[in-house]
C-alpha cells in the first residue's frame, strides 16, 4: 500500500512541476531556462508515450519549440492541436487563440502562406484587437498585393502599438504601393528613425520623394545608397534615370557605371543598367563606348527591348564616321558635312555656295552656283536627316523652294528612302532623289574626294 501511495504522490508532484513550468513558460515567453526546457520536454514526451494525442503535452512541446525558433517542429505540433480543436472546440489547458496564432506564424516562417493565412484568420475570430494577429495578417495581405486589406489590418495593429517600427514600416511600404507617396513618407520616416539600419525603407523613401517630384531629396538618398551591396544597383539605376531626365548625361553615366561595379547583381537590373548606359553614350555620340554594352545585353537576352535594332544601326554608324555625323552630330557639324558633299558632288566643277538654311534639326538646304566645262546653273541641295520614308509633301515643299530661288535643278538627299508617291511627283520635274545606298557610297568616298579637292 505504501509503495502505491508514494507512486501517486510522485506523479502528482511531477504533474504539479509540469504545470508550474508551463505557467512560467506562458508568462515568460522566450525566457525559458535550460532546466525548465528539459523538464517540459521530459514530462511532455513521457505523457505522449502513453497518449500520442495528449493536448497539454502537444501544447507544451509546441510552445517550447516556437519560443526557441524551431518553427518546423512547432508547426507540426500546433497542426495536431488544430485538428483536435476542430473536433472538440474546448480543450482543457489549451488556448485556442494561441494555437492558431502560432500555427499561422510558424507556417508563414516556413513559407506556407495558404496555411498561415487560414490559421491567422481563424485566430482573429477569437481576438480581433490582438496586435500580433493583425500585424501578421496585414503582412500576408501585403505579400498577396491586397494593399487595401493590408492597410486596414495594419492600422488595427497600430492602435495597440502606435510606435512599433515594423508596423510603421509596412504601412509606409503599403501606401507607396497604393501610389500615395506623400502619405507613405510620414510612416517610413518614423520607421527609419526607430530603425536607422533599414536600408530598404530608406530606398522606398527615396522612391516616395521621386514620385512626389521632390527630385533633390530623392537623389540625395539614392546617391547615399549607391555603394550599398544590396540596394546599390537599384539606387544607381534610378539615380541615373533621374539624371537622364534632367539632361545631366555625365552624372547619369557615372551612376550606371557605379551600379555595374557591384557584385551579384540581379540579371534584370544588370541588363537595365547596361541598356541605359549604352543609350546615354549614344546621346553623347560616344557610339564606340555604347556598342560593347549592347553586345553584352544581346548575348544575355537577344530580345531585350530594341537592342537588336540598336546594334544593327550603330555598328554601321560606328564604321562610317561621316554617316554618324550626318545622323547624329550637332547642326553645325551636319551642315559642314553637307557643304563638303556639295563641293564634291559634280566632278571637275567650280562651286560657289550662295546660301545655307536649316529647318530645325530635320534638314538643311544649300543653294549653290555650279560651273562645269559643259554647263552652268543654280542648284539647290536638300539634305534630310530622317531615316524613315520621305513622302510627297516634303518633296513638294522642296519644289516650291526651287521655284522661289529660281534654281534650275534640285538634289534631294536622305539617309532613309522616298515613297512611290514622292518618286512619281519628281518624274516630270528637274529633281533627283538620292536614297540611303547612294548617300552611303558618297559618304564613303567623301574624305578621298575632299582631300583631292584640297590638292588642286
Amino acid at each position: 500500500m505504501i509503495p502505491v501511495l508514494i507512486g501517486v504522490i510522485s506523479l502528482i508532484l511531477i504533474i504539479t512541476v509540469f504545470m508550474i513550468v508551463m505557467g512560467r513558460l506562458r508568462a515568460n515567453s522566450g525566457k525559458m531556462s535550460r532546466g525548465d526546457r528539459d523538464a517540459i520536454f521530459k514530462e511532455a514526451n513521457r505523457r505522449l508515450a502513453h497518449n500520442p494525442n495528449d493536448p497539454e503535452a502537444l501544447f507544451a512541446l509546441a510552445s517550447a519549440f516556437f519560443d526557441e525558433g524551431n518553427y518546423d517542429k512547432a508547426f507540426k505540433n500546433y497542426e495536431m492541436l488544430t485538428e483536435q480543436i476542430a473536433v472538440n472546440n474546448h480543450i482543457e489547458g489549451v488556448d485556442n487563440f494561441e494555437v492558431h496564432l502560432r500555427y499561422g506564424v510558424s507556417a508563414r516562417k516556413l513559407g506556407m502562406l495558404d496555411q498561415a493565412y487560414k490559421a491567422l484568420a481563424t485566430a482573429r475570430t477569437y481576438r480581433q484587437d490582438n496586435f500580433e494577429v493583425n500585424y501578421e495578417l496585414g503582412m500576408l495581405e501585403f505579400d498577396k498585393k491586397n494593399y487595401e486589406k493590408a492597410i486596414q489590418l495594419l492600422q488595427s495593429a497600430r492602435v495597440q502599438d502606435p510606435d512599433n517600427p515594423a508596423v510603421l514600416r509596412c504601412l509606409g511600404h503599403t501606401l507607396f504601393k497604393l501610389k500615395k507617396p506623400k502619405e507613405a513618407m510620414s510612416f517610413i520616416r518614423k520607421a527609419i528613425d526607430l530603425a536607422p539600419e533599414d536600408k530598404e525603407s530608406l530606398y522606398t523613401l527615396a522612391e516616395c520623394y521621386h514620385e512626389a517630384n521632390q527630385t533633390e531629396q530623392a537623389l540625395r538618398i539614392f546617391n547615399h545608397l549607391r555603394a550599398d551591396p544590396v540596394m546599390g544597383p537599384n539606387s544607381c539605376l534610378i539615380a541615373g534615370k533621374i539624371h537622364m531626365e534632367t539632361r545631366q548625361t555625365e552624372a547619369a553615366i557615372q551612376d550606371f557605371e557605379i551600379g555595374l561595379k557591384h557584385q551579384n547583381i540581379k540579371t534584370d537590373i544588370m541588363l537595365e543598367l547596361r541598356y541605359y548606359l549604352a543609350v546615354t553614350y549614344i546621346k553623347m555620340n560616344e557610339i564606340g563606348k555604347a556598342i560593347p554594352h549592347l553586345k553584352l545585353i544581346h548575348s544575355e537576352n537577344s530580345s531585350y527591348k530594341d537592342v537588336s535594332a540598336l546594334l544593327g544601326k550603330y555598328i554601321e554608324l560606328n564604321a562610317n564616321r561621316n554617316l554618324q555625323t550626318f545622323l547624329m552630330a550637332p547642326s553645325a557639324d551636319f551642315v559642314a558635312l553637307c557643304r563638303r558633299i556639295v563641293m564634291t558632288y559634280y566632278p571637275k566643277s567650280k562651286v560657289k555656295v550662295l546660301n545655307i538654311s536649316v529647318q530645325k534639326n530635320e534638314w538643311a538646304d544649300i543653294f549653290s552656283e555650279i560651273d562645269t566645262a559643259k554647263w552652268s546653273d543654280m542648284v539647290m541641295f536638300r539634305f534630310i536627316r530622317t531615316q524613315g520614308s520621305i513622302g510627297e509633301l516634303i518633296v513638294r515643299d522642296f519644289h516650291s523652294h526651287l521655284k522661289e530661288v529660281k534654281a534650275g535643278k534640285g538634289i534631294c538627299i536622305t539617309v532613309g528612302s522616298f515613297t512611290e508617291e514622292a518618286k512619281r511627283y519628281t518624274e516630270a520635274r528637274l529633281i533627283d532623289l538620292i536614297e540611303k545606298d547612294r548617300l552611303q557610297a558618297m559618304l564613303n568616298s567623301l574624305d578621298t574626294k575632299t582631300a583631292a579637292l584640297k590638292k588642286k
